[in-house]
């Protein structure tokens, strides 16, 4: 990133008011800027991975040193442009959110992954973004982001005044809940910056409360480790057996903590199609989806988030949950006999790491 000589761009009359228009025309539902100074975070963020709380992310240990400094991340930085964008589709309804976790034949695929892949939708239009601010003040150094780079981004959106950090760690926002997006464009020029968001999670301890693997261990404290979105989703190995049960029909992350919080009432709706359902991954049954073949997932999950989890680790959660299903007395009977000869019916064929999960959940283990 090279300096940007251009300094009277900072005090361009109008400049925030379009960077505000500019977004919100790009489908942001947010913006604000901060600096690079993270502070105490570094060190927070040291000490959750001297405690193994990563879990299997090693790659978070290794680029620590990156995700401490934007700076060293990239060169030249001054300020980050943060912006949020709302991932819920009109459709979405809590309740029934709530009523299907407890219908075992159900599978339940968390709320943010049922559309696109939100890291090309983000990513595309945050280029667009920077090409905008490009023809408005000149050239300028710049990067963008978004979940995709060693970037403290709830830390940085936070600083910035988005939101506030929930017990649950995520970022919660009066406007909008917790169900959106984050992005960032770092950039070389000194923009004002915004002030930060105080907390307004009070004496509420619903998301702990929540949480069925007990992954957030105390107020903004939480154990990857446990979490069910990490097991689910970016846990490469055999899921341990002391979680599988609280699991239930979780196959693909966990919405508990969001679902149950009370700012996500003022949730926002998106209006962007890329995050609408596709593949009726908000109705399908666990016996539907164990009967895609891999070429079905790769097509199904084309341009998807979960297409990165791979057909093997996708099995492996869907028989936990089928085995769950099997355990549950609330479960049909026929639809119990349906789902043991469809898991008897895939071990001979299933590999490893799905055999396993698949003897657990027949009760062979």
């Amino acid at each position: 990133m090279s300096s940007n000589p251009i300094a009277p761009i900072t005090e361009q009359a109008g400049l925030r008011e379009w960077l505000n228009e500019q977004s919100r025309k790009l489908g942001f539902d947010g913006l604000r800027i901060t600096d690079t100074q993270l502070g105490s975070a570094t060190e927070r963020l040291q000490e959750w991975l001297e405690q193994g709380r990563h879990g299997k992310m090693e790659y978070m240990a290794r680029q620590a040193h990156l995700r401490a400094d934007p700076e060293v991340l990239v060169p030249g930085t001054v300020r980050v442009i943060c912006v949020t964008m709302n991932y819920l589709a009109p459709t979405v309804d809590f309740d029934q959110e709530w009523k299907r976790l407890t219908d075992p034949a159900q599978a339940v695929v968390s709320l943010y992954a049922r559309g696109r892949d939100y890291h090309k939708v983000m990513r595309n239009r945050l280029q667009e973004f920077a090409a905008l601010i490009e023809q408005r003040i000149g050239a300028f150094g710049y990067r963008v982001f978004t979940d995709s780079a060693p970037l403290m981004e709830v830390e940085l959106a936070r600083k910035a005044g988005l939101g506030w950090r929930g017990k649950h760690t995520l970022l919660l926002n009066r406007e909008s809940g917790s169900t959106f997006f984050l992005g960032e464009i770092l950039v070389d020029i000194p923009l004002p910056i915004d002030q930060e968001e105080q907390s307004h999670c009070g004496s509420c301890q619903a998301c702990i409360e929540v949480c069925p693997t007990q992954a957030i261990t105390a107020p903004y404290q939480l154990d990857a480790r446990r979490c069910i979105s990490y097991l689910t989703i970016e846990n490469p190995d055999a899921i341990p057996i002391e979680f599988r049960r609280a699991m239930g029909n979780r196959i693909y992350g966990c919405d508990d903590c969001q679902l149950i919080c009370p700012w996500n009432k003022f949730a926002q709706r998106s209006a962007l199609p890329d995050f609408a359902e596709r593949h009726g991954l908000g109705q399908s049954s666990l016996l539907h989806l164990w009967s895609w073949t891999e070429q079905e997932f790769n097509q199904r999950h084309e341009g998807s988030a979960i297409r990165r989890i791979g057909y093997s680790r996708w099995r492996r959660n869907l028989a936990i949950a089928l085995g769950n299903a099997l355990l549950d007395i609330k479960a049909d009977a026929t639809e119990q006999i349906n789902i043991r000869e469809a898991l008897t019916l895939a071990l001979p064929s299933a590999d490893i790491l799905v055999a396993e999960h698949i003897q657990w959940a027949l009760g062979l283990q």
